[in-house]
């Protein structure tokens, strides 16, 4: 079975693809690992290829195109266009969007991140923007559209365990 988690930065989507992958025992395929190999490769720190990544859609398409590669067997694969590559390239997957306020979604990076939760959201905002417009040009998507997702999950007030436990269940559900 292959599972997507996608989400906005903080929604928690990370861990709950960990903790899935490994409740599951499925292999786990992150985008953000991916990205990180990508500019390691190009000998690149993340924030210089983050900027050239703003300026050539062949990066996010080189990305997008291992992603989609990667998506066979039992594998939970973890990005914020997850779900929409997927779509749009006809595999089958449980598609999950885990969703949190932009203030909880603040809290929770600016916990790790040694930031104001202030900072943080005007990151998060600036970030989305750049990203929504990034991914229209380079796929004719509204990634904002939550019409592709199988569940949506608001993670505000949930445990990470919670989580899991409701796509579990929507698991359990569907193979009956």
């Amino acid at each position: 079975m292959i599972i997507t988690i996608s989400g906005p930065p903080g929604s928690g989507k990370t861990t709950a693809a960990r903790l899935l992958a490994e409740r599951l025992g499925y292999e786990l395929v992150t985008t953000g690992i991916i990205f990180r190999e990508m500019a390691e490769a190009r000998g690149m720190s993340l924030a210089d290829f983050g900027a050239m990544v703003q300026e050539n859609s062949d990066i996010d398409k080189e990305l997008d195109k291992t992603v989609v590669e990667r998506a066979k067997g039992n594998v939970i694969i973890e990005g914020r266009l997850a779900g929409h590559m997927l779509y749009l390239n006809g595999i089958l997957a449980l598609k999950v969007w885990i969703d949190a306020t932009i203030i909880t979604r603040s809290q929770r990076i600016s916990g790790r991140e040694s930031k104001t939760p202030e900072q943080v959201r005007e990151e998060i905002i600036e970030r989305e923007e750049c990203e929504h417009q990034r991914y229209s040009k380079a796929y004719g998507i509204d990634s904002r559209s939550l019409a592709v997702y199988d569940m949506v999950i608001h993670s505000d007030d949930l445990t990470p365990d919670e989580i899991i436990d409701q796509i579990m269940e929507k698991i359990d559900k569907d193979d009956e």
